[in-house]
């Protein structure tokens, strides 16, 4: 980390809280989604910002579950800038902790506890970085916008805000919010991704119906037996390869920064799809880190059928998570499930997000200049997240989002094995060093 940034940590306001104390005080509000009751969280947030002179509005579907907003002014040289975070978590039952997961504990260097990475210490850069704003005028309009119901769907959350407030985002074209800016090692080499694209989420169900009866004279054809025949066929038949423009750019960025001409070869040729089954092939388990970048993955995850033992079911229901690559449509998938399942089911596919998406990459120099203020051997790289955020709501409204909240985590810490899982926490000085490369941005953001 710069001298300058390493000096910039630190509150420069008087009363101004520290991201580690906002971050703990934000985990120790139990917002497991579901229910979510995010409401408490929610006015804990509007009372700080209330301390600070920042006007602050509620917009619900459940008053339980509110989401808020606060708009600082600017100076008008620059459009409206966005900052977006949530503050629902998903559960911790059946999880091994070995701390208490929502009293914000501080050991070892490491906040703890649910939500320290998603992303309560995300939402706590943004609220340091937006409180630091209201004390020293951006260049334009700052909105902060405070979601629920982000871990399920986000229907009481974005999805609500945009359907019903799209007047709140009048003007904005970029938005700061999760997920990217975690430093990322490999090959030897330290990479920041900072997302600017995901994959869109789609719920599929195939719905198998044969003859049932009596377990003890079973039809020859069952729904049961289609069922399971077609999930051994979709192992087997995958989606063929697709080459978005933001795949391209996160591997031709991860080849040009490899210093094994192996390493440089392979991520080039992930980026034809005629090579791609060979160079998935060659990567061997690393495979598993870049197939969802260059393929629309359709994974069975529940099984529904049948109510009693002896009874063989007439119907069977396949659920399966589908996560589109940018490029591919819902028919292109029920196409090839047509060719896999044959007659055998029905498809119902439910999607979400816009389909044409935002691609506007006009921001992405400025923060990999400020990735180069926190670590100047490090390589910022865009990235296409193969999981779904907020993102995809906002993105219907014209708003490119920059998954940006820099994480800067030691070599040896599975990223992502702890979130969502047990132990999640984050190291404490980096809650500081991202808040500043925030602050960074928005002071030079011209839009």
């Amino acid at each position: 980390m710069s001298s300058a940034l390493r000096d910039a940590t630190s509150p420069v306001t008087a009363g101004m809280p520290d991201p580690l104390s906002l971050a703990r005080e934000l985990i120790r509000f139990p917002t497991v989604n579901p229910p979510g009751n995010e409401k408490a969280c929610m006015e804990f947030v509007r009372d700080l910002l209330a301390r600070h002179n920042v006007p602050v509005t509620f917009h619900a579907l459940d008053p339980e579950r509110p989401n808020l907003v606060a708009r600082i002014r600017g100076r008008g040289d620059a459009p409206p800038l966005l900052l977006y975070g949530h503050l629902d978590v998903v559960p911790t039952e059946g999880q091994n902790w070995s701390v208490p997961p929502f009293e914000g504990i501080v050991r070892d260097g490491f906040l703890w506890g649910r939500g320290a990475l998603d992303m309560k210490g995300g939402v706590a850069m943004l609220l340091g970085a937006f409180l630091h704003a209201a004390h020293n005028a951006p260049p334009g309009d700052l909105i902060l916008a405070l979601l629920s119901d982000e871990e399920a769907g986000g229907q009481y959350g974005a999805a609500y805000l945009v359907a019903n407030h799209p007047e709140l985002f009048a003007g904005v074209r970029h938005a700061i919010g999760e997920f990217g800016a975690f430093t990322l090692s490999l090959g030897g080499l330290r990479f920041f991704p900072i997302q600017i694209a995901e994959k869109r989420y789609c719920k599929l169900d195939l719905i198998f119906r044969a003859p049932g009866g009596h377990a003890s004279v079973p039809p020859r054809v069952t729904a049961i037996g289609e069922a399971a025949a077609f999930i051994v066929r979709l192992s087997r038949s995958p989606m063929p390869p697709q080459i978005s423009a933001s795949a391209r750019e996160m591997l031709l960025a991860l080849s040009d920064g490899m210093r094994s001409p192996v390493a440089k070869m392979l991520l080039w040729a992930l980026t034809w799809p005629a090579l791609v089954p060979l160079a998935l092939r060659l990567l061997g388990p690393r495979s598993r880190m870049f197939e969802p970048l260059v393929r629309t993955l359709i994974t069975p995850t529940i099984l529904q059928g049948g109510h009693k033992r002896n009874v063989v079911p007439e119907q069977v229901t396949v659920q399966c998570d589908v996560r589109l690559v940018p490029g591919q449509s819902v028919d292109d998938v029920r196409l090839h499930l047509t060719r896999v399942a044959g007659a055998a089911a029905s498809i119902e596919i439910k999607t979400e997000g816009d389909p044409a998406g935002v691609h506007d990459l006009s921001q992405f120099d400025l923060l990999a200049s400020i990735v180069r203020d926190i670590d100047p051997e490090a390589m910022a790289i865009p990235m296409l997240l193969p999981g779904v955020t907020d993102s995809r709501h906002f993105d219907s409204l014209g708003i490119q989002t920059y998954g940006f909240l820099p994480m800067v985590l030691p070599d040896d810490l599975n990223f992502m094995s702890l979130i969502h899982g047990a132990d999640e926490r984050v190291p404490v000085d980096t809650l500081a060093i991202g808040t500043h490369a925030i602050r960074s941005f928005i002071a030079r953001y011209q839009g």
